[in-house]
């Protein structure tokens, strides 16, 4: 038996995942991590809390676990992407990380086109105000002391790491997200840094997402009964996702639906898509790419609609369920759910969520499933705009927490007109994936990364579904800003 164990630094939370042999889940964890909303627009996160909220998972493995803790032959790291934090000499974050979400850096974007005008054919996409470039900027117009006594910058993943081995590195699917990053070479770029005015050596290196960096810390292997085994690089955790249920060849897609919602479609090319605000990065596997179409707000639209109508997203989800059972979509309100801005196909950050036609029958039901189908309209817009610069996704999984409803798959899956298969422990493609890159930091081959997960069931496109979604896309589309 082959045991490895997958962390993943999401924006809500810290999972882990005890793996047998790439495939069978013998343990999981998990642990929510706050979110710090100092200013409209703002989001930020302390590191510190994903070190904590890793150990904390980790001890309760160790507790509930510890004959398969004691067995673990590697470790592989998954987390959010294009966060912005800064360590000083000690390697301290000098303040909280600035994360994926964040839109204060606008002007910043501007800058860097001016500077750069081919930056979206070089790195990972268009100039925007969650990537990592932008965020740089702003922080040494506005906190420059802050700037001035940074020796790093790192990812949220690779933060975890250091806390875990002492070593520093990264690798290309994250460093992608920085836009300091040849991304069709997978080198950092001397003319990116001069553009973010980021010094080059204060970035850390790069290996690739499979390899070993460091072994895990001795005291820590003692805390948690385990070997002092090697600690894989790891990826960002679209990579992660996609790669968790083995989606790694040209003509795989994956649909994470999470905080966020990203079409991630693998591709043997760098084919980037700039014009329509699509991010292309390596991906974990080797000699591909995944370009990610991004809606900005999936399970974040239910849970603030959840809120709004005071209850929790559970219990959202299933009253929307029975709204939809009774066959009255037509009387659903339209909710445009961009909370946060619109990535794909727009590149609108200072966009606004809406909701349309509401009337005094609108109940949580409705307003529940006008969330849902509102992300399933943007994840189609998402499909389109990818197919529109050339790339080819072909065969369709759903994973993350937005893959538990059976309803939202099925308005995925007729809004994109695809059929979506649900993988095998979909729940934790994130993590699955990250072991998947211990199990070949150990010693397993490279082609362990290629195995696909089974299929608990494949939805297919509804066609009366369609034929009512396609009157409410129009009015949907009519919505979006200009």
């Amino acid at each position: 038996m082959s045991l490895f164990l997958g962390i993943d630094i999401g924006t809500s939370g810290v999972k882990a995942v005890l793996l047998e042999d790439s495939e069978r889940v013998v343990a999981e964890s998990s642990t929510p991590v706050a979110v710090s909303i100092p200013r409209v627009g703002w989001s930020e996160q302390s590191a510190d809390l994903w070190v904590e909220g890793v150990f904390a998972c980790l001890d309760r493995l160790m507790a509930e676990n510890a004959a398969a803790m004691a067995a673990v032959g590697g470790i592989g790291l998954s987390g959010q992407m294009l966060a912005a934090l800064l360590l000083d000499t000690a390697q301290r974050p000098l303040r909280p990380a600035i994360l994926w979400n964040d839109q204060r850096a606008g002007a910043e974007c501007e800058l860097l086109l001016q500077r750069c005008p081919d930056i979206g054919r070089r790195t990972n996409g268009a100039p925007d105000p969650g990537i990592t470039a932008a965020k740089l900027l702003w922080l040494r117009r506005h906190e420059p002391e802050v700037v001035a006594a940074a020796r790093m910058l790192l990812l949220p993943k690779d933060y975890v790491r250091l806390a875990l081995t002492g070593e520093l590195a990264s690798e290309p699917t994250d460093a992608g997200g920085t836009q300091l990053l040849d991304c069709a070479e997978g080198v950092w770029d001397p003319q990116l840094c001069e553009a973010a005015e980021w010094p080059f050596d204060r970035l850390p290196p790069l290996l690739p997402s499979w390899a070993a960096a460091g072994s895990l810390r001795a005291p820590l292997a003692k805390r948690w009964g385990m070997r002092q085994v090697p600690v894989a690089v790891g990826a960002g955790d679209n990579m992660a996702s996609t790669l968790g249920v083995g989606a790694a060849t040209p003509g795989d897609a994956v649909l994470t639906v999470g905080t966020s919602a990203v079409a991630c479609a693998v591709d043997a090319a760098f084919r980037p898509g700039p014009e329509a605000a699509i991010l292309t990065s390596a991906h974990a596997a080797p000699g591909t790419f995944l370009s990610m179409a991004v809606v900005m707000s999936a399970t974040a639209s239910l849970d603030w609609a959840a809120r709004l109508v005071g209850t929790d997203a559970v219990t959202l989800a299933a009253e929307a369920v029975a709204f939809a059972d009774n066959g009255r979509l037509a009387d659903a309100p339209l909710f445009l759910p961009c909370l946060t801005g619109i990535r794909t196909p727009l590149n609108r950050p200072d966009a606004t969520a809406r909701i349309d036609g509401l009337h005094p029958g609108v109940d949580r039901g409705m307003l529940g499933y006008a969330a849902m189908e509102g992300v399933a309209f943007q994840l189609a817009d998402c499909v389109a705009a990818q197919r529109s610069v050339g790339i080819k996704p072909a065969r369709f999984a759903v994973v993350g927490g937005g893959a538990r409803s059976e309803l939202w798959v099925k308005l995925i899956a007729t809004a994109v007109g695809e059929p979506m298969e649900l993988p095998v422990r979909a729940h934790v493609a994130g993590p699955a994936g990250a072991a998947r890159l211990a199990a070949v930091a150990a010693g397993a081959p490279p082609d362990t990364l290629l195995h696909r997960a089974g299929a608990l069931s494949i939805v297919v496109p509804d066609g009366k579904l369609g034929a009512m979604l396609a009157e409410r896309k129009e009015r949907f589309s009519s919505m979006l800003p200009v």
